[in-house]
């Protein structure tokens, strides 16, 4: 997940960010596993620097993270969602911030592929079934879009 602050900002993180769900047309999903904790595994996700919309942010942060161009095949899905931010990461926001707002993106591709993680982020990553990439993620937000994807048809 990168972080940007900018402008008037100063050094707090924009409490706004993205999920980017990469698929294949034969409904295998793309997970990273952090480097930490090493345990948690994610789709693509990220913070908005505080001059992006969301979708820059979220072609952004699948080329950084795994060396995909998003191209015309990003998908906005409309949705979005808050959630707590959990304290051992509140600091790096403004004080009196509490939540954070994540927008779903998809990208389908046609084929899985080999990707370029970023070794400072993510250990590995694993082209999975749909329903084990749903088992094997570690936040509820992100096995909600592995849900959304499943009523889409992907599976």
């Amino acid at each position: 997940m990168s972080t940007g602050a900018g402008g008037g900002a100063g050094v707090f993180k924009r409490p706004e960010s993205v999920l980017v769900v990469v698929y294949d047309g034969a409904g295998n999903v793309l997970l990273l596993r952090r480097r930490q904790p090493n345990w948690f595994w994610q789709s693509v996700t990220g913070g908005l620097r505080w001059h992006e919309t969301p979708r820059q942010a979220a072609a952004r942060e699948l080329f950084e993270e795994t060396g995909l161009r998003a191209g015309a095949g990003l998908a906005d899905w409309c949705h979005s969602l808050t959630f707590p931010i959990v304290p051992p990461w509140k600091a790096r926001y403004a004080p009196g911030v509490h939540t954070n707002r994540e927008h779903w993106f998809g990208l389908q591709l046609p084929t899985r592929r080999m990707v370029s993680i970023n070794p400072r982020e993510h250990r590995e990553y694993r082209w999975l079934p749909l329903p084990a990439a749903w088992q094997r993620a570690s936040s509820w937000t992100n096995r909600q879009a592995l849900e959304r994807l499943h009523r889409l048809g992907a599976s």
